[in-house]
């Protein structure tokens, strides 16, 4: 369990805006492998850019488009203003959001930053808690913060690369897979398994689905390394560990296509930047996409209007790739065929439908 300080979560809620605002916690030497996925271009595609419908559901809510605007913060009051901004374009373009941990307001009811629900009504939004908190807090205990925070559903994040590096991180993981069970039995809300940058592997998925999980955010590798992250902020102690292990964890491309014929709604994150990667991480399976530091980015330059329209551009982009491949839904673009690299299709695997639709 960790040792911080009292008070010390928030100084370091505080560093990890400062550090995701800049490129300088990204994936080294490690893409999210979408680069590797090729969509076939239908020069008849038989549609009207109206007649394209993006709506999904994910986590028993309608989005209007398949993407999210995922996790990164809370807890602080500079994340007051920044969730309240997101949240607020979340609800003006139809799509989700996702608070970050929020484990300052489980453990000292610290509100900043997660309370946003006056700004955003109608949008799907996510409460985000680690599975160890989870593991060593009573139901009832998250029900509240669920409460609290007005979420939707419940993320339950699981960090372990995360925590080794961290000064002060947790160092015993057993029990998470037994707490995950417990919450999805005794919460009344959906249950989201969240990975936090390395990725989930078809075993670990495999492993959820036994337990009644049917939502999970694969947080692959190759956008923002949260081992990075620490290692910047790691003590002598641990910043060569850090280092060692900066890229570690799944792609994110490979990680949709390890969950893949599960019956799992996959939301994609790590390393989305634009439309046309999400339509890909859709294309391989994935039920929205989710993208984080490039929104935190433009809010940063251009404060809630340039992160509106950066929204506003990802999804017509999202719209575009579904023109060009002839797919009216989201769904329709799931039975596309595609191309991918040799580097992506070495993680598909055999008996998962997405290897019928891939081509060398």
């Amino acid at each position: 369990m960790s040792d911080e300080k009292p008070g010390s979560i928030e100084d370091r809620k505080a560093e990890h805006i400062a550090l995701c605002e800049s490129d300088a916690v990204a994936f080294q030497g490690k893409s999210n492998l979408l680069e590797e996925v090729n969509l076939i271009h239908d020069a008849l595609p038989e549609l009207g850019v109206d007649d394209i419908d993006l709506s999904t559901t994910f986590a028993d809510k309608t989005l209007s488009a398949p993407i999210l605007i995922a996790a990164m913060t809370g807890g602080i009051e500079e994340a007051d203003a920044i969730n309240r901004d997101l949240a607020t374009v979340a609800e003006e373009h139809g799509i989700g959001f996702g608070f970050g941990s929020q484990r300052p307001l489980l453990e000292s009811s610290t509100a900043a930053g997660y309370r946003v629900r006056d700004v955003a009504p109608n949008a799907l939004i996510l409460g985000n808690i680690g599975v160890i908190q989870a593991r060593d807090s009573e139901t009832s205990e998250l029900a509240l913060l669920v409460e609290t925070s007005q979420a939707d559903a419940l993320c339950v994040h699981l960090n372990p690369a995360m925590e080794v590096i961290q000064a002060g991180g947790d160092r015993d993981f057993s029990g998470a897979l037994n707490t995950i069970s417990r919450l999805v039995e005794e919460l009344e809300v959906p249950i989201v398994v969240k990975e936090t940058g390395c990725g989930i592997s078809r075993d670990v998925g495999r492993r959820l689905v036994e337990i009644g999980v049917k939502w999970v955010d694969c947080s692959g590798a190759g956008g923002t390394s949260w081992v990075g992250v620490e290692t910047l902020r790691a003590k002598a102690t641990t910043r060569e560990l850090g280092e060692r292990f900066w890229d570690w964890g799944i792609p994110t491309a490979a990680s949709v296509a390890q969950l893949n014929g599960l019956g799992l709604s996959v939301c994609a994150t790590g390393g989305i930047r634009n439309g046309l990667e999400a339509a890909k991480a859709i294309a391989l399976g994935a039920t929205c996409a989710g993208i984080a530091r490039p929104l935190l980015q433009a809010r940063a330059a251009g404060g809630i209007q340039a992160l509106s329209e950066a929204v506003a551009q990802v999804l017509l982009e999202i719209r575009t790739a579904h023109l060009l491949t002839g797919a009216r839904t989201p769904t329709d673009l799931q039975k596309k065929p595609l191309i991918v690299g040799a580097p992506l299709s070495r993680w598909i695997p055999r008996d998962s439908p997405l290897s019928l639709r891939c081509h060398q």
